[in-house]
C-alpha cells in the first residue's frame, strides 16, 4: 500500500474538522471538548469513519479490513513491519508542550506551601494504586491460575502508578478551574510519571524473572531507573536555563516562543534518539525532561507567565489532534479477544480508581489539607492514556524478546487490557474530572440566564 503525504495530510485534516465539530455537541451536553476529541478519534479511526480510507480493491475477506497492510489508519498511527508511524510525532510533542506547562505549576512559591503535600499525595495514591490492584487480580489468579498469572499481575499493578496529565490539564483550562485541589492535583500528576517509571522497573523486573526462570538484575530494577529519572531532570533544567538566559536577550514574544519550542522539540529528540537500537543502555523520559524546562523557565525566566499564557492559545490544535489521535488508536478488537480480558480490565479498572482515591485521601489526611483536596483529589487522577500504553508496550515487546509463546501472550494481554481500560478512563475521566472539581467549587459556575419573560 502506497503512502503518500496528500493522504496523511487529508487524514490531518478530517481529524481536525471532526474535532471542531464536536466542541459544540459536548457544549450541549454540559461535557469537556477532550471527551469530544477522544469520541470523534475512535470514529475517525480505523474502524468507523476510516473504513473510506482502505484499498477496496485489496479486500477479499472480512478480516482483511483491520489488516494494518491495508488501512493507511493503521500504518499512519502504529507503523507497519517496523516501518515509521507517521503521526507518532504528533502525541510526542503534544505531550512535549502539555509537560512543560505543567512545569509551570512548581513555582516556588507554590511548592513552599503544597510541597510536603504533593509529595505524600503522589507517593501514597501512585502506591496504593499498584496495591489495589495486584490485590484485586490475585483474586483472579486464584479463580483463573492459567489465563491470570503472576507476570501478569504484577506488570498491571506497576502500570496502575501512572495518570494521564493531558487529559486533566485540558479540563483545568477549559474550565478556568482555581483553587487548592488544582494547585495540589498538577504537580501531583506531573510526579506521577516519575513513580510509575521506578514501579514498573522493579516491578516488571520480578515479572520477567517469574515469567523467564532467570535471575534478578538489581541494577535493572533499582539503580538504572533512579539514573534515568535523574538525566531526564538534569537535562530538562539545562533546558530551562538555556531558555532562562535567551528570554533577556530575545524580547519579542514571538522569539521566547521559539525557545520554548526548542527546548520541547530537543527533549522529545533526545527521547528518541535514546530508544535507538544503535545507542540503547538509557530511555530518557521527555514527559520529565519538559516539565523540568518549564519548571526552571517558571522560576527563572523572565516574564514567564505571559509566555505560557501565550502557549495556551498556540497549542490548543496540536491538544486536540493528540486526543483524537489517542481515540483513532484504540484497537476496538481488545473486545473480541475472549471474556477473561473484559473481565481483568473491570477488576483493573475498578481497583485502581479505589487505590487513587484512598491514597489521595490518606496523604491530604496526613498533610492536614483542605477538606475539598481530600474529598475531591482522588476521583481527578482517574484518566490514564499515553504513559499506560506506552509501558504496557514496552512489557509486551519485552515479554516477546523470550521466544516463548506462552510468555508473548502475558504481553499481548496486558496491552488488551490496557487499551480497554484507556478506553474507558479517557472517555469518563475527563467528566468526572470536571465533575470533582465543580463540587470542590474550583469551576466558575456559568450564570444563569435571566428569563426572557422577567420584569425588568
Amino acid at each position: 500500500m502506497a503512502i503518500d503525504f496528500f493522504s496523511i495530510t487529508l487524514y490531518v485534516a478530517c481529524l481536525v474538522f471532526m474535532g471542531l465539530l464536536s466542541t459544540r455537541l459536548m457544549k450541549i451536553f454540559h461535557l469537556p471538548n477532550v471527551t469530544g476529541y477522544i469520541i470523534a478519534g475512535i470514529l475517525m479511526g480505523p474502524f468507523v469513519f476510516g473504513l473510506a480510507f482502505v484499498d477496496w480493491s485489496q479486500v477479499h475477506e472480512f478480516a482483511d479490513i483491520a489488516n494494518p497492510s491495508l488501512n493507511p489508519i493503521y500504518v499512519y498511527i502504529h507503523g507497519q513491519n517496523g516501518g515509521p508511524d507517521y503521526l507518532s510525532w504528533v502525541s510526542d510533542i503534544a505531550l512535549g508542550f502539555i509537560a512543560f506547562s505543567i512545569g509551570s505549576s512548581f513555582k516556588l512559591s507554590a511548592i513552599r506551601s503544597v510541597g510536603k503535600r504533593v509529595l505524600w499525595i503522589t507517593v501514597l495514591e501512585s502506591g496504593l494504586a499498584s496495591i489495589c490492584v495486584i490485590l484485586g487480580l490475585l483474586c483472579l489468579h486464584f479463580i483463573f491460575p492459567d489465563q491470570v498469572d503472576m507476570p501478569l499481575v504484577l506488570t498491571l499493578g506497576a502500570i496502575a502508578a501512572a495518570t494521564a496529565p493531558a487529559a486533566t490539564l485540558m479540563v483545568v483550562k477549559q474550565y478556568k478551574a482555581k483553587g487548592p485541589v488544582v494547585s495540589t492535583l498538577l504537580p501531583v500528576v506531573a510526579l506521577d510519571d516519575a513513580t510509575a517509571l521506578i514501579f514498573f522497573a522493579i516491578l516488571f523486573q520480578i515479572a520477567k524473572t517469574i515469567a523467564t526462570g532467570g535471575g534478578f538484575d538489581l541494577y535493572e530494577m533499582l539503580a538504572k531507573p533512579f539514573i534515568e529519572i535523574i538525566m531526564s531532570l538534569g537535562i530538562g533544567a539545562v533546558f530551562g536555563f538555556i531558555i532562562s538566559l535567551a528570554s533577556r536577550f530575545f524580547k519579542s514574544r514571538a522569539n521566547r516562543l521559539g525557545w520554548a519550542v526548542f527546548a520541547i522539540f530537543a527533549s522529545v529528540g533526545l527521547y528518541k534518539l535514546f530508544h535507538l537500537p544503535q545507542v540503547g543502555g538509557f530511555e530518557l523520559s521527555s514527559l520529565l525532561m519538559c516539565m523540568m524546562a518549564g519548571a526552571i523557565y517558571c522560576n527563572v525566566g523572565k516574564d514567564s507567565i505571559k509566555l505560557f499564557e501565550f502557549l495556551d492559545r498556540f497549542t490548543s490544535p496540536i491538544y486536540m489532534l493528540f486526543f483524537m489521535i489517542s481515540g483513532a488508536s484504540l484497537d476496538l478488537t481488545v473486545f473480541s479477544k475472549g471474556y477473561i480480558v473484559l473481565l481483568i480490565a473491570a477488576v483493573y479498572l475498578l481497583t485502581r480508581v479505589i487505590g487513587k482515591w484512598i491514597g489521595a485521601f490518606a496523604g491530604a489526611e496526613i498533610t492536614h489539607a483542605e477538606p475539598t483536596v481530600k474529598k475531591y483529589l482522588g476521583f481527578t487522577l482517574v484518566p490514564q492514556a499515553g504513559v499506560a500504553i506506552g509501558l504496557a508496550t514496552s512489557a509486551s515487546t519485552l515479554f516477546g524478546e523470550s521466544g516463548n509463546p506462552e510468555i508473548h501472550a502475558i504481553g499481548a494481554t496486558i496491552v488488551a487490557v490496557v487499551l480497554t481500560s484507556t478506553l474507558v478512563y479517557e472517555l469518563t475521566g475527563p467528566f468526572i474530572t470536571k465533575i470533582a472539581l465543580t463540587k470542590a467549587g474550583e469551576i466558575p459556575l456559568e450564570p444563569s440566564k435571566p428569563s426572557p419573560n422577567a420584569s425588568h
